[in-house]
């Protein structure tokens, strides 16, 4: 189905603001969002998908107009504690729509972090009391408008009703590309980072940070050891991180993050600043867009994230908007004590060839702690 068609349907029923997380299983519905709207009062890319209900709620509360939230299902997590204690018809009865990519779907082949959640989406739907209907490639909107007059039905009595999508359910035709002003690529940086620390612990983010750390490894022919690559989690890689600077206080621990992640639970970076391991360098790698799952906006884009670090307290703060001062920066922090922050401004840009780590989650893991055993 056209995802300009779908949200026509949905229009049909007063749904006007959307609000979520990007997911590449909805990159037609977010490309059209983004194509229709931009980022205005009609529609909202949230800091994680929490935030994302309760902007919902405020819509509704000020409006009496039904709102949309769209995430990808690993988003069920952060989004459980508002909807069971705030939407919830015995609570507040705040309806919503949810739009919801449903990656790991059973028997259909994913990425091992997707597994688990894709087997226990429906499960959790059923156990937050929201009803849901499943989008496939074959759904007509004639279907759509069934299930609306249905869900209609609900929502009016303070309900909320879920549309899970699957691979290939909603497509856009138009093209929208997403850029930025700045020249050099994630992957060329990472190779710098990687090349500087060394041995010592590099902790990275969700999405095409740690692929493309797992082939600069590969192609170097390095073990992967030093490396944790938190392929799901995003927006924990740097407490990860912090875990393990502050109990192997003699090993640096990097961090490689991204702006979108960072954004998704910002909270971290206090406490990284309030627990000041002096072994602890965080980088953000900032091209101020979700690029892992389509290169949607973040707020990242307009945030001054070194003031940011300044503010939690980290020890030493830099931005770099080039290899050369980020070179520069790097050659600064040999026996200097942490936290250091590292803003860096990137392109939007990865290649169309970037492979995925060959390794398991469990093996990575295991090599790890091994090495770390190893530590002093």
């Amino acid at each position: 189905m056209k995802a300009d068609a779908f949200i026509g349907l949905l229009r049909t029923y007063g749904i006007e603001f959307f609000t979520g997380v990007p997911d590449s299983q909805l990159k037609g519905l977010c490309d059209y969002l983004i194509d229709t709207y931009g980022i205005s009062n009609k529609h909202i890319i949230a800091a994680n998908e929490g935030n994302a209900v309760a902007l919902a709620a405020g819509y509704h509360l000020s409006t009496g107009k039904t709102p949309c939230v769209y995430l990808q299902n690993s988003g069920l997590g952060n989004i459980i504690n508002p909807v069971a204690s705030l939407l919830n018809e015995k609570i507040y009865g705040l309806p919503t729509v949810f739009i919801i990519g449903w990656r790991g779907e059973p028997n259909v082949h994913d990425e091992p972090q997707h597994i688990f959640q894709g087997r226990i989406t429906i499960e959790l739907l059923k156990l937050l009391e929201v009803d849901h209907y499943i989008l496939d490639i074959n759904t007509t909107e004639k279907e759509i408008a069934n299930r609306m007059k249905r869900f209609k039905k609900m929502l009016d009595s303070g309900k909320s009703a879920a549309f899970l999508v699957r691979k290939g359910a909603l497509s856009y035709i138009e093209k929208v590309v997403y850029k930025n002003n700045y020249l050099c690529s994630r992957e060329d940086y990472i190779r710098v980072i990687a090349d500087v620390a060394k041995e010592s612990i590099i902790v990275s983010t969700t999405g095409k940070a740690s692929r493309e750390l797992f082939e600069i490894r590969e192609t170097n022919g390095q073990s992967h050891k030093h490396d944790f690559l938190t392929v799901g989690s995003m927006g924990h890689s740097s407490s990860i991180a912090l875990g393990i600077a502050l109990n192997k206080p003699n090993t640096m621990v990097w961090c490689l993050d991204g702006d979108g992640a960072a954004l998704m639970h910002m909270g971290a970076m206090a406490l990284i600043g309030a627990t000041s391991p002096a072994n602890f360098i965080h980088i953000i790698i900032n091209n101020g867009a979700h690029e892992s799952v389509g290169g949607q906006p973040t707020v990242a884009v307009s945030l001054d994230l070194r003031k940011i670090a300044d503010g939690c307290g980290y020890k030493r703060t830099y931005v770099a908007e080039s290899i050369e001062e980020l070179k520069a920066i790097l050659s600064q922090l040999e026996n200097k004590k942490g936290p250091v922050f590292i803003e860096v401004k990137a392109a939007i840009s990865s290649r169309d060839n970037l492979g995925r780590p060959a390794e398991t989650p469990i093996k990575n893991k295991t090599s790890l702690m091994e090495y770390l055993r190893e530590c002093e």
